[in-house]
């Protein structure tokens, strides 16, 4: 029995754990459609809605603020979704200072990937979008600094890889309708002023985030094309290949969708939920129908205040929801199977699932295995 636990132990301490890498969504079967959530109590009702009409594994947006980063909390909420087969994209965030987000600090950094590589993931792609709309100064500390951001963006993929190779990189996505203010600055002009700056922080993403509203006034046609419409997507491509980026990036659709009028009897300018759902249906049949879309989360289930009530698709003082809920529900959608992980992490939350497809679970358990078969030969 002696020498069985010593030969394991030897295999084990000279045989290296299995190294996992991300890998291709698109390689995959993968159910494309998602939501944009602010409040994790309404992860139930974002399963409802984007794992419906034969859809599994869709995916959800939420943001983790700087202030929120609170382990037994985010361990609970990684389970649950874990539970409801959602797959999360994270965006980063830092501390808002009045109307104003503030800069991120390099100080930060160690924090934030501590705080990650703590949660409990249950996907191999770790997907993380780094901050947001930088090329507005209020999403920047008051200031348009492409330079700067380029910097935290290279420097927090370089900590985060270095934690693990599973984290998938995604930049922060821009604002294509603004123009060059003092508050603002030109999509255009902002990628290429990163690009001039460092023309390798290509190599440190792995997507491409896209904020493809149907502007003008978030109220555009779906067949309206080009910059600043909901095929905005294709344009920041042409635009990549124009500067120089020849590195495929599939497209990550964090922010999309109409602003409707509900909120306000007088709003003649917004679409009504009619139009809204019927707008749903047919950009799920046209623009959103690209090949290179790893995943779309219209912005925003559920907000029931001033700045966003006009984007909620669930009505206010109600859980009720307007008629694009049901639209987008009735879609069609394929099984996603993505590529899942059982890991000794998930043991801090209260949820642990079985797998089903076996064929899709990375198992990391030789670390574990390791330390115990150690401690028994300790012992003898």
């Amino acid at each position: 029995m002696i020498r069985i636990i010593l030969l394991l132990v030897t295999l084990l301490l000279f045989f290296p754990s299995p190294v996992k890498s991300i890998y291709d969504p698109l390689s995959v079967p993968n159910n494309k459609f998602g939501i944009h959530i602010i409040d994790e109590n309404d992860l139930i009702s974002a399963s409802h809605l984007v794992n419906s009409s034969g859809g599994d594994w869709g995916y959800v947006t939420l943001v983790i603020s700087q202030t929120d980063r609170k382990l037994a909390k985010w361990i609970q909420t990684f389970n649950q979704m874990k539970s409801l087969s959602l797959i999360p994209v994270i965006r980063l965030a830092t501390i808002l200072e009045g109307d104003t987000w503030s800069k991120p600090s390099l100080e930060e950094m160690d924090n934030w990937v501590q705080f990650l590589d703590s949660l409990p993931w249950y996907t191999q792609n770790r997907y993380l979008v780094i901050y947001n709309e930088p090329n507005h100064a209020k999403e920047w500390g008051g200031r348009i600094d492409p330079q700067s951001y380029t910097d935290i963006l290279i420097q927090l993929s370089e900590k985060l890889k270095e934690k693990s190779s599973d984290f998938y990189i995604l930049p922060a996505g821009l604002d294509a309708s603004a123009k060059n203010t003092s508050f603002t600055m030109d999509e255009a002009y902002f990628l290429s002023q990163m690009y001039n700056y460092r023309p390798d922080f290509v190599n440190y993403i792995d997507g491409w985030t896209s904020h493809s509203y149907p502007n003008p006034d978030f109220n555009g046609r779906v067949t309206d094309r080009g910059r600043g419409t909901l095929s905005n997507y294709l344009w920041e491509k042409k635009l990549q290949v124009h500067l120089g980026i020849t590195k495929n990036l599939p497209v990550f659709i964090t922010e999309t969708g109409w602003r409707h009028n509900q909120n306000n009897i007088n709003d003649s300018v917004n679409v009504s939920p009619d139009k809204f759902a019927d707008n749903i249906l047919l950009a799920s049949q046209t623009v959103w129908n690209d090949e290179n879309i790893v995943m779309i989360s219209p912005f925003l289930l559920n907000y029931q205040s001033y700045p966003f009530a006009s984007f909620s698709w669930q009505k206010l003082n109600s859980d009720k929801f307007y008629p694009q809920y049901d639209a987008y529900r009735s879609i069609l959608k394929i099984n996603g199977q993505p590529k899942l992980v059982i890991n000794s992490q998930e043991t801090k939350g209260i949820f642990i699932e079985k797998p089903q497809n076996r064929e899709n679970y990375l198992f990391d358990f030789w670390p574990s295995l390791k330390l115990v078969l150690i401690n028994i030969s300790n012992k003898l």
